[in-house]
């Protein structure tokens, strides 16, 4: 039984992907991160010995810390945490536990660099409609919650990747895109290891509404039309991704958690 400064992996694994999901922090010594350098999804590093100055930037956030075992090292930081105020757990049995549960590592290799603030950044055309908008909401809950995107003209795309160390998606020749008949949304789930049934079933939509065969999933239709309405609502498209949040967190917990169940009046 886990103690009350303690998450189970599978409380923690429920929260992952939605937008309550916590703030993670791994604090696996260097040595151990080595062996196994992989990431629950949208953790980000910190030793052990420097969570005290997270202090004012975790204020009123819900944190998860994790080591290699949960024992000491993430016990401890857990300890210092709570005594700046914050809202702090330790994962029962740390990073082994979540890896011996079969559940979701994002390979460290594959997550772009993060800028002075900590932000991975990202680049592609304005005016985005599914794909667009679909891959910054799986980059936002799995990889990356404070991930910044920017949207630019088409034939400025090279440009800001040259002068802003930003990543681009969703354009020709580049690694994040289009593969075959395949979308951008795609190649995220695949190349940051994050085939789930859920994820698959809400990609299987994304490609259907993104590639006009509606024929692939029958939600693809509804998708196509609720993307295209937000687009007609919002000149700006950063304010159009945030509203777009939450139709992908609503598709996101239909396609995990309800697809068995049906409506029916009365």
């Amino acid at each position: 039984m886990p103690s009350p400064t303690e998450i189970t992996v599978p409380q923690l694994s429920r929260l992952i992907g939605t937008a309550a999901a916590p703030t993670l922090l791994d604090v696996r010594i260097e040595e151990d991160y080595k062996l196994d350098p992989n990431f629950i999804p949208t953790s980000v590093r910190c030793p052990h010995q420097q969570v005290a100055k997270l202090g004012a930037e975790l204020k009123g956030k819900h944190v998860v810390v994790y080591c290699q075992k949960g024992k000491k090292i993430s016990q401890g930081a857990t300890a210092i945490l709570r005594n700046h105020g914050i809202n702090v757990e330790s994962l029962e049995g740390g990073h082994f536990a979540w890896r011996d549960a079969g559940l979701l590592l994002v390979p460290a290799d594959k997550i772009p660099p993060r800028n002075a603030d900590g932000q991975t950044v990202w680049v592609t055309r304005h005016r985005p409609k599914i794909d667009r908008m679909a891959c910054p909401w799986l980059i936002r809950r799995f990889i990356d919650p404070k991930a910044q995107f920017l949207f630019v003209a088409p034939a400025e795309v090279q440009g800001v990747v040259e002068k802003f160390d930003a990543t681009p998606f969703d354009i020709e020749d580049v690694f994040w895109s289009h593969r075959g008949d395949r979308c951008t949304f795609d190649t995220m789930i695949d190349e940051f290891g994050l085939e789930t049934e859920a994820l698959s079933r809400l990609a299987t939509i994304v490609r259907g509404a993104d590639t006009n065969r509606h024929d692939l999933a029958p939600q693809a239709a509804g998708l196509l039309a609720v993307s295209l309405g937000l687009s007609r609502m919002y000149r700006d498209d950063i304010a159009q991704i945030d509203a777009g949040m939450l139709l992908y967190d609503a598709f996101y917990r239909w396609s995990r958690d309800a697809v068995d169940e049906s409506h029916d009046w009365p």
